[in-house]
């Protein structure tokens, strides 16, 4: 999971400024080429359940992490040539017109490679890995798992400030280096799947033995209410996250309040992810879904009123927690609720599902602030959203399932 970074929002923002001023790329533009790239690259989410279903996921892992790695690698030594395309401007959607504009071909071809190897592949074949070794009852795992990944992303980004910072790399070299430390964990990763360990444990992970299949799944309430409000999640997180300096700045907190919440919001987020995973043993994941969104209703209907330093600390608090709480839920649900059969295929349809929400979620607050003159009124709006889902996730009841296979075959 640590490894979708060049694939995310985050990690190519890493690079973002440099690599406009090498290209001579405007910030519209790079927007636009962003956003259909995410797009686009949802689709590599499906293919890829599939995929882990039929081929099993050390295989699948390995090929991923080893195309993501040589499309970094090339990405790091693009030199725009002369194939050029045009795009609608994203944020010019919710006005009276469409901007187009232009960018460059092969950079569009290498974010959405990334977007769709990294954010949505790589992500699917994390999930369905844990998914399928942690077993009928994964509360704890998961929330082992999803403590580590945070410290792998925190580690992550410590190391490559360092090498921006201290030994004062460009960011072609950084690039390459990721891409190239991908495709040596793509050689590790086959090499761990041929292994005696891996043999001995091939039957939990990779074997299925029952479980519902995805257009069965995709035909209950269960599937629907937990990936949309997860994805609603994802939004909401993807908005407030790109904007998070602006919001604080129209409460009249500075630049100094915003890097103070961004290290500390990722420590709660990790606190919740090990609470989490021990709730999840104990309480239905209903309930720690709806409890997560209310936590989030709250946080959101009381941005507005915040105006002291206590309160946007306890604000950011609100906020962090339930990133760790539904984190789990995410990483739990589909085994739980639909068996490890076609858990690639159903986790790759989830997947998909949050990656449009997570793109679209820059633009709602952003067509939201340009018609209200203020962030306040739209994520009031969302807190509204977000009751709702808490209230129908409150309310949802998992499959009962059978131990024997459902088979494709099977009549629904």
């Amino acid at each position: 999971m640590v490894a979708t970074l060049p694939g995310r929002t985050h990690g190519l923002g890493l690079v973002t400024e440099p690599l406009l001023a090498d290209l001579g790329l405007g910030r519209v533009p790079f927007a636009a080429l962003n956003f259909w790239a995410t797009l686009v690259g949802a689709a590599f989410c499906l293919p890829i359940g599939w995929a882990i279903d039929r081929f099993g996921v050390g295989v699948v892992m390995a090929v991923v992490l080893a195309a993501l790695g040589l499309v970094v690698v090339g990405m790091a030594d693009i030199r725009t040539g002369s194939l050029s395309i045009e795009l609608p401007a994203p944020e010019l959607f919710f006005v009276g017109g469409v901007e187009w504009v232009t960018v460059p071909l092969d950079l569009l071809v290498l974010v959405l490679l990334t977007r769709g190897l990294g954010q949505s592949a790589l992500s699917v074949v994390s999930l369905a890995l844990v998914g399928k070794a942690a077993g009928n009852r994964p509360g704890a795992v998961i929330g082992l798992y999803s403590f580590l990944v945070a410290v792998g992303f925190m580690a992550a980004f410590a190391g490559i400030k360092a090498v921006f910072e201290q030994f004062h790399f460009g960011w072609r070299a950084v690039w390459s280096g990721i891409g190239w430390v991908l495709v040596g964990f793509s050689a590790l990763a086959f090499l761990l799947g041929r292994g005696r360990g891996a043999a001995a444990n091939h039957a939990a992970i990779d074997e299925p033995t029952w479980g519902i299949p995805l257009r069965t799944a995709l035909a209950t309430p269960a599937f629907w209410v937990f990936g949309l409000a997860f994805s609603f999640y994802g939004m909401v997180a993807a908005g407030m996250s790109l904007f998070s300096q602006s919001l604080l700045a129209e409460r009249q907190f500075n630049r100094s309040v915003f890097l103070t919440i961004t290290m500390m919001t990722p420590l709660i987020g990790l606190a919740a992810n090990l609470a989490a995973g021990l709730l999840a043993i104990r309480i239905r994941l209903g309930v720690l879904l709806a409890a997560a969104l209310l936590i989030q209703t709250a946080a959101l209907a009381a941005f507005p009123f915040v105006s002291t330093l206590n309160q946007v600390y306890l604000y950011a608090a609100a906020m962090g927690v339930p990133g760790g709480m539904l984190a789990v839920a995410f990483f739990t649900v589909w085994r739980q609720a639909f068996g490890p059969a076609y858990l690639g295929q159903i986790q790759g349809a989830a997947q998909f599902l949050t990656v449009l929400a997570s793109a679209a979620g820059p633009l709602v607050l952003a067509a939201g602030q340009r018609a209200y003159g203020s962030y306040a009124p739209v994520i009031q709006n969302l807190a509204v959203v977000s009751a709702a889902f808490a209230l129908a996730a409150l309310f949802t009841r998992l499959p009962r399932l059978a131990t024997p296979l459902v088979t494709e075959d099977d009549t629904p």
